[in-house]
């Protein structure tokens, strides 16, 4: 699956009314199916662990019956935080597909770059900036609606 399609499976997710964000993930595995999602889901759950890339990671593990996701290909609407990288590079996600850049915390190149850093065991192929307006717009219109 292209990079621009699997981006486009996690805004049509992302776009869906009522979410508390419009943060969105999904995980692909090495065959190109959708196995996985989850959308921010922090204030609903009282759990601030509750990103769309955790609960989307998370699902993925019980799918394949296995934590280490090799293979699979995670792809999210915003670029990840510190803990969403972490938990991408511990999954063992062989690429991460993000659309918006995050420049208060991003952990893929913005702010930091965790799932490249060579200290650690595993890293991930990043494709960067796909879909970058559609994912802005969305969340800027979502801030916007919001003050």
């Amino acid at each position: 699956m292209t990079p621009e399609a699997a981006l486009g499976l996690a805004l049509d997710r992302a776009r869906e009314p009522g979410l508390e964000m419009p943060i969105a993930a999904v995980v692909i595995d090495p065959a190109g199916t959708v196995i996985a999602h989850g959308v921010n889901r922090r204030e609903a759950d009282s759990d601030p662990t509750a990103h769309a890339e955790i609960l989307a990671l998370r699902e993925a593990g019980r799918v394949l019956g296995d934590w280490r996701l090799t293979g699979c290909t995670l792809a999210v609407t915003l670029e990840p935080c510190t803990m969403c990288a972490g938990a991408a590079v511990l999954a063992r996600v062989d690429r991460l597909v993000f659309g918006a850049f995050d420049d208060k915390a991003g952990a893929v190149g913005g702010l930091w770059d965790v799932v490249r850093d060579p200290r650690l065991n595993h890293r991930v192929e990043v494709v960067a900036g796909v879909r970058e307006s559609e994912c802005s717009r969305l969340l800027s219109a979502f801030f916007g609606q919001r003050r």
